[in-house]
């Protein structure tokens, strides 16, 4: 056994050195034997890293691979980079919001049309109203511009369409367009489209929170009600059936949920896209879905 061992070990030491030979006698310049096992070490690392890059970012996946079974219920998504791409197209802000509004729009269409029940999206933030006053009002004309516009499309593709968030400050008119369009759709159970508008998840909270404390000064709730169950039926997502989301996608890079769904939140998968919103087409949704038909979800428990 010894001496087979020695063999062995010769033969592959002689394999070595003469791959060493060969590859120095092609070379112009001479390498040394740590030269060349730290090439064969640095090959190997780089061939690790691009598959895991290839694994995060660029896994191709067919649409017809996602198994329905596995689809999340409610799939929310943070539009991010409709500001980038438009600079990086060499167009107006306001043309890459209404880049991103149309992505909206075949986004949902995509989503429900694989069986996902409940789209939300974080369509102006609270935090945004610091932004330009211009571009501000470019988004609120935007907003009501689409909804007005997709009545018709809504109903035909018998898609409930909801809006949460403070409305009190934004423009009466859109406000006017908000509450046509849900009474329009109100009747509609498949499908169902949130827009979240002036929303800040921990002023969600702090309006439940505020809700409870005055039912229970009214008599109608004891400090024993209050649970989970109570504090989610006084969020704003109670108008869906699925208030929690499945999956969370935010695009163009960054990594943070930004005050969206803090409650909601606690458990939903999250997946992060360097790709721009407006960029964001069947392909990566695929990708975000695959993703999350890959993950094993124990929400706290041993399986």
């Amino acid at each position: 056994m010894l001496s087979l061992l020695s063999s062995l070990l010769s033969l592959l030491f002689v394999f070595l050195i003469s791959f060493f030979i060969i590859i120095t006698s092609r070379c112009s310049f001479s390498l040394s034997l740590l030269n060349l096992l730290g090439f064969i070490k640095f090959t190997a690392l780089k061939d690790d890293d691009d598959n895991y890059k290839r694994d995060e970012g660029t896994y191709v996946v067919r649409e017809e691979e996602l198994q329905r079974e596995l689809m999340p219920k409610h799939v929310a998504v943070i539009m991010d980079g409709n500001r980038r791409w438009a600079k990086r197209a060499g167009l107006l802000t306001s043309q890459g919001h209404e880049a991103g509004a149309k992505r909206l729009i075949q986004f949902s269409e995509l989503c429900f049309k694989l069986g996902i029940h409940t789209v939300s999206a974080f369509a102006f933030s609270t935090e945004n109203w610091g932004r330009h006053k211009v571009e501000v009002k470019c988004l609120m004309s935007l907003i009501q511009h689409y909804l007005k516009s997709k009545i018709q499309y809504f109903q035909r593709e018998e898609t409930r369409v909801s809006v949460i968030g403070n409305l009190t400050k934004i423009p009466e008119s859109l406000r006017r367009t908000i509450h046509e369009i849900e009474a329009a759709t109100k009747s509609y159970k498949k499908k169902h489209l949130i827009l979240a508008i002036d929303y800040s998840g921990r002023l969600d909270i702090l309006r439940a929170c505020k809700s409870i404390v005055k039912k229970s000064e009214k008599g109608l709730i004891q400090e024993e009600d209050v649970d989970e169950a109570l504090i989610e039926r006084e969020l704003l997502t109670d108008c869906t059936e699925f208030s929690s989301p499945d999956l969370l996608i935010r695009t163009s890079g960054e990594q943070r949920i930004s005050n969206f769904f803090l409650w909601q939140l606690a458990y939903t998968e999250l997946f992060f896209s360097p790709v721009l919103w407006p960029d964001f087409d069947k392909d990566k949704l695929v990708e975000a879905l695959a993703s999350f038909q890959r993950r094993e979800r124990r929400f706290g428990c041993q399986i």
